[in-house]
């Protein structure tokens, strides 16, 4: 994205809790004879809640998006479609980082992961290093679901029932994968055709085979590309993007976006919330502005 070459991240410290439970696959698929297995949405889960710390980051003082404006609020009121990123935003935390510290190869994924989300080095460059790391198998992503379901961002439940009670479509794009996100797509109650996401692909044995790069989310522009498709499918008339990263902010285009809103509550990356039309903390603001 012109302009992003670097990000300067400021991290919002979290405190979370979780409740456990298992997330398995039950269906499979096949890719070049290589059985590839998947992973299908819980029949139930519990809400697993994240509580954030009501600490607002500084900034450098140059942004001055925290207030929206009348244009911006009448769009967020006449939204028929709201588009949540899932990492740092739905969720506290950034799903490959954890799978990749969980695996063993926490900090160098991390480090590629910031690259990544302030936009320096392509996505799919990116997302191929950051799994080239740890290479996970089907038992490693098994075995981290089992342990560490998500943590959602506090006020997401709330505001996913707040949009669903206006007739608000919601849908999740991420860059993450959907073995990691249909957990989350279940606890707030989003259907499975609602969510674009990256797809890991194993072996009969289990054994990781890389991830599907027909997924229009696994590169670069990849979510503008998904919200365009949503658009157009569904002829939405006012859509809004909800994202803390640089692939999130590029989501707002013609045929696109109509709104791009910087959820920092998480990580602020100040070169994306500066050409947010919305920077917000916690969205508590965002279901206020409803009322």
């Amino acid at each position: 994205m012109e302009g992003l070459v670097s990000s300067r991240i400021i991290p919002i410290r979290a405190s979370c809790t979780r409740r456990y439970s298992a997330f398995l696959p039950t269906f499979s698929l096949h890719l070049n004879e290589a059985q590839v297995w998947m992973m299908k949405r819980p029949k139930s889960s519990d809400s697993i809640a994240a509580s954030i710390q009501p600490i607002e980051a500084s900034t450098s003082g140059h942004i001055d998006n925290k207030q929206p404006s009348k244009e911006v609020l009448e769009l967020w009121r006449s939204a028929d479609a709201v588009c949540f990123d899932v990492d740092s935003t739905v969720c506290v935390d950034e799903g490959i980082d954890e799978l990749a510290e969980f695996c063993g190869a926490g900090k160098a994924v991390a480090e590629w992961t910031a690259r990544a989300m302030g936009g320096s080095v392509p996505f799919e460059e990116a997302l191929s290093a950051r799994l080239s790391l740890f290479k996970p198998s089907l038992s490693q992503v098994q075995d981290y679901l089992e342990k560490r379901p998500p943590r959602i961002s506090p006020g997401i439940e709330e505001l996913v029932k707040k949009l669903k009670s206006r007739n608000t479509d919601v849908y999740l794009i991420s860059g993450g994968f959907r073995q990691m996100i249909n957990p989350v797509a279940s606890i707030l109650g989003i259907p499975q055709e609602n969510i674009f996401a990256n797809q890991l692909l194993f072996g009969s044995s289990g054994e990781f085979l890389g991830f599907d790069a027909n997924e229009p989310t696994s590169r670069s522009g990849g979510k503008a590309t998904a919200v365009q498709q949503i658009r157009m499918v569904k002829g939405y008339k006012a859509l809004v993007m909800i994202g803390d990263g640089a692939t999130d902010l590029e989501a707002r285009k013609p045929g696109g976006a109509d709104l791009f809103i910087c959820y920092a509550g998480v990580q602020l990356r100040e070169p994306v919330a500066a050409k947010a039309n919305w920077l917000v903390f916690n969205f508590t603001d965002l279901i206020n502005a409803l009322e």
